[in-house]
């Protein structure tokens, strides 16, 4: 298959920098998700490396090999589209078949090939239908289908699944990371979802604005975000992130909750990693939902709030917390915590929140990176 290594490439369109210093390595057989919102330039970059983008700045390889100059289809790489892009005249087979035939392989090859594929993505008994009657689904295992005919050395996909509904994504979804386990291919996913890019990723490369924000495992990803954006953009519901202040608190340095009556202590080795320019700065803590417990008693939780909000979810309750001492004038300040169903309260109720320490986050409000 393909390693592929992308350096400081920029990519522009008139004003606007659409990628900007853009530096990657995805190594041979990798599958890596690029993730991000609309528009921050995960699109463009799959482009970029496919050959239908050209870069301004900066080079891109593929093992080893300098391809700026070189057309799409001199870098043997098959390319998936959103909208499928099949030929709707055709029949599935003639769909498949049409890569092969355009470079005049022989019928027999192209009768093998095709059943190979179709029987790898258990569409053989649709071979002689139309794009017409196919579910979603179905078209979109015949566009993949195509790419994968020809074996080539990467594939990158756009999307694929964003036009399926729930049931058919996590079909999908499935049968996409078992064939790319399957086939060993090295295949960079484009997604807005992170379910998707959680579940199907060796790697996530985060992408903000046309920067490449983090790249990581899942787990990395989730659980130790490097920026602001990388927090805030992952989980469901997403991380909690409150203005902080270190002060002094009975003698010792505490980080005080802004806003609200919370003081959390830390040890001497977190202190000494927020400087006194992230000081200046300000500061954000961070935690997840599940990071942080619930009781009805006092005892080991100890931060009194009170109950805003209850989303029953089936395996879970998420409830907005609400902190004590803002002011009329000012919009409650909430945190979001994720509890059993079996934990029963109401909207009103006093409640106390206990944090996990070991998973608490800090970050530079300026800079927005992570402090610890």
């Amino acid at each position: 298959m393909a390693h592929i290594k992308l350096e400081n490439v920029v990519k522009r369109f008139g004003d606007v920098v659409a990628v900007k210093d853009f530096t990657l390595e995805v190594e041979d057989k990798e599958f890596v998700v690029f993730l991000g919102p609309s528009g921050c330039g995960k699109t463009t970059t799959l482009r970029l490396i496919a050959g239908l983008e050209n870069p301004e700045e900066g080079d891109i390889f593929i093992d080893g090999q300098r391809v700026n100059d070189l057309s799409p289809a001199d870098r043997d790489i098959a390319f998936v589209f959103q909208f499928y892009a099949l030929y709707p005249h055709l029949n599935v087979y003639d769909n498949i078949a049409f890569p092969l035939k355009a470079v005049k392989v022989s019928k027999t090859e192209i009768d093998t090939q095709v059943k190979r594929v179709a029987g790898i993505l258990q569409i053989s008994d649709m071979l002689n239908r139309k794009p017409s009657v196919l579910s979603g689904g179905e078209m979109q295992r015949v566009a993949l289908g195509r790419a994968m005919v020809r074996q080539p050395k990467v594939y990158l996909l756009d999307e694929p699944m964003a036009n399926l509904d729930a049931k058919i994504r996590v079909d999908t979804r499935a049968e996409i990371k078992r064939l790319q386990h399957e086939i060993g291919a090295t295949t960079i996913f484009v997604t807005h979802d992170q379910v998707e890019a959680m579940s199907l990723a060796d790697r996530i490369a985060v992408i903000h604005q046309g920067i490449l924000q983090q790249i990581g495992t899942p787990h990395e990803i989730y659980n130790k975000p490097q920026s602001l954006f990388v927090a805030g953009f992952m989980g469901m519901p997403t991380m909690n992130l409150l203005d902080a202040e270190l002060t002094l608190k009975d003698g010792e340095s505490v980080l005080h909750l802004s806003h609200t009556d919370v003081h959390l202590r830390l040890s001497p080795k977190r202190q000494t990693t927020v400087t006194s320019d992230a000081q200046e700065n300000g500061l954000v803590f961070g935690i997840r939902p599940e990071h942080i417990t619930a009781a009805s008693q006092p005892g080991e939780h100890n931060i009194s709030a009170h109950v805003h909000l209850i989303e029953p979810l089936g395996a879970v309750n998420i409830l907005d917390i609400r902190l004590g001492t803002h002011s009329e004038t000012q919009d409650p300040i909430l945190l979001r915590v994720r509890t059993h169903p079996t934990f029963q309260v109401a909207v009103g109720d006093r409640v106390w929140l206990g944090f996990d320490e070991t998973e608490m986050h800090l970050f530079d409000r300026q800079t927005e990176q992570a402090l610890w």
